[in-house]
């Protein structure tokens, strides 16, 4: 005789070894990761997240401008690269934090203008995005 796991354990131990995330909202977030960053591209605004909570922002962001739209969905964070520079568009890219195979990455910017897809932070802001994300951890973007 097979002893069958209910519904309700087979979910906790998902949650337990980290093979899901509760449907729910982050706290002070419109995402759902527990633990990396949110970006609300209708807002234009971005958070830190620990443990299910926001631990830093809202603060202020650009994104892609039409034709280089920042894409929604969730990404890990792939590397992370202190003074890099964009081939493709000739410019600085401090405290870049990639969450994309074709390049999109959270980078110290100017907030008030449209990106190529990057997320643009404000000096500050891309410092603390920098020294508190860490490749594996979850970026999700939304509309």
């Amino acid at each position: 005789m097979r002893k069958m796991l209910g519904t309700t354990a087979i979910a906790a131990a998902a949650l337990t070894f980290g093979l899901a995330t509760p449907a729910s909202a982050a706290t002070g977030t419109p995402c759902s990761v527990q633990n990396g960053a949110c970006v609300q591209l209708s807002t234009n605004q971005a958070w830190l997240i620990y443990n299910g909570s926001a631990s830093y922002g809202p603060v202020p962001v650009s994104h892609g401008k039409p034709g280089y739209e920042t894409p929604v969905g969730t990404y890990p964070v792939l590397r992370k690269v202190k003074d890099d520079w964009s081939v493709p568009y000739n410019g600085p890219m401090p405290n870049a934090v990639y969450f994309t195979a074709d390049g999109i990455a959270f980078h110290q910017g100017d907030p008030n203008v449209q990106s190529h897809g990057c997320v643009h932070l404000g000096p500050q802001e891309s410092l603390v995005f920098y020294d508190n994300l860490f490749p594996g951890e979850q970026v999700q973007v939304v509309a």
